[in-house]
């Protein structure tokens, strides 16, 4: 935990203080009005790399989605919907290529195929992959630089997706018998992505396949190891370090002038967020506020010590502070055991993440937004969508964690302990939470597709990201090397975050109506 805090309190400076009241609606600005005009739209900061080549495993794995979307049955024809809506939603405007849509085929051929049993109709893929395929490897491979990603892992690919086309329509024999096949040959050790991913792919469906065959099954959870690795994610990538600096600034924004603030952090964890924002705060021109943070998770245990470490930095600092866990998730609370104080104004703080529930049913979290009425929410979300089919989330999700896949395997050699631990306790548990855990038909509640647009159908309005974030948010990419190819997005009044061509997490910030 202490160090977690020195790291933060290392790039305090990068956090800027305002001096104009900017959070005068007036002057910040929505889309009506003329100053949003002068935040940089459209603008794309590539993290000093002009026209990085995209990571073959992200880039195939993109192609041959979209051929799985294209050559399902009419059968499916709701799911396929579902499906091109999902693809839809991965689209991005500001120079991000968009995801699942590439513009040539697959490069391999599936040549298996299967029937659900009740209808009796075959599901395959074209024979037009194989021929691709073998032009692949007989010239060499392609201008794209597909040719480096070897034909096992291309193979393991291929299997993998059938099996979720299997079971997909409930062919849980079949799909058994791949993913022994799969679990035999993919291990997360190997020196390829491609390979770690499948290995952790199958491992997740198999979990759905016998939850399928034996009943829900919710994993219990080590919140203290999953912390843990949270924060030494924090400390190899630059995805933590975006959420936390792009959202404190905003924080500190809509905080302008005011001497008496609450903070509801959705899920603290170990607090490293909230220190940098402490030291902002304590050493304003017009002095501290007074500061009251509600922090929610799941371990008391964890939640108190989280507080004591955080009332002592704000204690050294000479900061007025109260710190109020609640060891419930957001969206099964009482209004009441927030304590809305007269007088205060409000922040909510979301981190969106997948490694477990963290926040309850998305219906009642909108409406504790509406009650609670705040200033400022901070959104930090993935792109990537929680709801719909398995299909759906499937397809989504191989995409997106090819990419963080490859994003570690960038800056981490395939050997290095810290590396594996990362993938296994960060990637994999969050693989497993959306195919296994995950989806209507097991916790029984639909998950909102995008928060940013029902939070603009349901009486908020969007605050665009300041030009200080952009450059709290460039300062943190400054400290990668260019060739890791992280890149930054700025555009429609956000921030996004990825890797090479694909977005990850896009920040945002929202505010009520009453709050104007």
């Amino acid at each position: 935990m202490k160090g977690g805090f020195e790291v933060v309190h290392a790039t305090l400076d990068m956090i800027q203080p305002h001096h104009e009241p900017i959070w005068d609606f007036a002057s910040v600005g929505f889309p009506t009005t003329s100053t949003v005009s002068s935040i940089p739209r459209q603008t794309a900061v590539e993290n000093r790399c002009i026209n990085l080549e995209r990571n073959e495993l992200s880039e195939w794995v993109e192609q041959v989605t979209k051929q799985l979307i294209d050559d399902l049955p009419g059968e499916t024809g709701a799911d396929h919907t579902s499906l091109q809506a999902a693809e839809t939603s991965m689209v991005y405007e500001d120079n991000f290529a968009p995801s699942l849509l590439g513009d040539f085929r697959p490069r391999k051929t599936v040549r298996r195929s299967f029937s659900d049993g009740s209808c009796g109709e075959e599901l395959q893929w074209g024979n037009e992959l194989e021929n691709q395929t073998n032009n692949v490897f007989e010239n060499g491979g392609n201008d794209r630089g597909l040719s480096r990603l070897d034909e096992q892992g291309l193979s393991l690919i291929t299997l993998l997706l059938e099996c979720a086309v299997a079971i997909s329509v409930d062919n849980l024999g079949e799909a058994h018998r791949m993913l022994l096949e799969l679990t035999q040959m993919a291990s997360p050790y190997a020196l390829s992505c491609a390979e770690r991913v499948v290995a952790y792919f199958a491992k997740a469906m198999s979990s759905r396949v016998i939850n399928s065959w034996l009943g829900i099954c919710s994993p219990l959870t080590n919140y203290k190891s999953v912390h843990c690795a949270f924060q030494a994610f924090n400390n190899v990538s630059p995805f933590i370090k975006f959420a936390h600096f792009t959202s404190n600034q905003a924080i500190l924004e809509a905080f302008h002038g005011r001497d008496r603030v609450h903070i509801i952090d959705l899920d603290i964890m170990q607090g490293l967020q909230w220190p940098a924002l402490f030291h902002i705060l304590a050493t304003r021109i017009e002095g501290p506020p007074h500061v009251r943070m509600t922090g929610m998770g799941s371990s008391m245990e964890l939640l108190v010590e989280t507080g004591k470490q955080l009332s002592n930095f704000a204690k050294r600092l000479g900061m007025s502070f109260e710190f109020h866990p609640i060891a419930k998730k957001f969206g099964e609370i009482n209004i009441t055991m927030v304590q809305i104080r007269r007088g205060e104004t409000l922040a909510i703080h979301w981190l969106q993440h997948s490694l477990y529930d963290a926040t309850g049913p998305d219906w009642k979290i909108l409406k504790l937004f509406e009650q609670l009425d705040p200033r400022v929410i901070t959104l930090v979300e993935q792109d990537l969508s929680h709801g719909g089919s398995f299909l759906d989330r499937f397809v989504g999700s191989l995409h997106y964690y090819s990419t963080m896949f490859d994003s570690l395997g960038a800056y981490l050699p395939a050997d290095d302990p810290s590396r594996h631990r990362l993938e296994h306790c960060l990637l994999y548990r969050e693989i497993n939470n959306i195919l296994a855990i995950g989806g209507p038909a097991r916790s029984g509640e639909e998950k909102f597709k995008h928060w940013r647009s029902e939070l603009a159908r349901n009486c908020f309005l969007q605050v665009p990201m300041s030009s200080n974030s952009m450059a709290q948010a460039q300062l943190i990419l400054n400290m990668f090397p260019p060739a890791h190819g992280y890149s930054l997005v700025q555009g429609d009044g956000t921030l996004r975050l990825g890797w090479k061509d694909t977005s990850l997490f896009t920040a945002s910030a929202w505010t009520s109506h009453a709050s104007r």
